[in-house]
C-alpha cells in the first residue's frame, strides 16, 4: 500500500458512471417495477452503496476510508434501451475516493444484471469510467 501519512486531509469527491444496455422489454420491467426479483433499482442502489463502503475489501492495496457520503442516481435511456448509473462518493481524508465511486458503479450494474438475467441474458455493461474528481494534490479532473 502507498504511504499516505504525510498527505494533508482534504475534502475529496469522485463521481463515476456507467450503463447497462438491455432489451426494451427488460427496461419496461424495471420501469414498471414488475421484475420477479423485486425493486431492481432500489436493490442496485443498496449494492452500489455497500460496494463503495467495502472497496478496500475488494480491491487489493486500496486504503480503507471513512466515507461521508455516497449518492447513487439512475437514468432510463430509451434509444438504445439502457439504464445509466452515476455514483458520487465523498470523504475528508488523505487519499481520493475514485476507486470507491468506480466500485459502486460496477456493483450497481452487476446487481441490475443479476436481477434481470432470467429475462435478458444479453444485457451488456459498458462505459464504466471516472467522470470527475476533486481534492488532493492532483487537483480537479473532469472527463471530456
Amino acid at each position: 500500500m502507498v504511504d499516505v501519512g504525510a498527505k494533508d486531509v482534504t475534502q475529496r469527491v469522485a463521481r463515476a458512471g456507467g450503463r447497462i444496455a438491455m432489451r426494451r422489454e427488460t427496461l419496461a420491467l424495471i420501469r414498471e417495477g414488475t421484475a420477479k426479483k423485486g425493486d431492481v433499482l432500489g436493490i442496485a442502489r443498496i449494492a452500489a452503496i455497500q460496494a463503495a463502503k467495502r472497496t478496500a475489501d475488494l480491491i487489493p492495496l486500496a486504503h480503507p476510508l471513512m466515507l461521508t457520503r455516497v449518492a447513487v442516481d439512475f437514468a432510463h435511456l430509451d434509444d438504445p434501451p439502457a439504464i445509466a448509473i452515476e455514483v458520487t462518493v465523498e470523504t475528508r481524508d488523505r487519499t481520493g475516493v475514485e476507486m470507491e465511486a468506480l466500485t459502486g458503479v460496477a456493483a450497481g450494474l452487476l446487481t441490475i444484471y443479476d436481477m434481470c438475467k432470467a429475462v435478458d441474458r444479453g444485457m451488456r455493461i459498458d462505459g464504466i469510467r471516472l467522470l470527475e474528481k476533486s481534492g488532493g494534490r492532483s487537483g480537479h479532473y473532469k472527463a471530456g
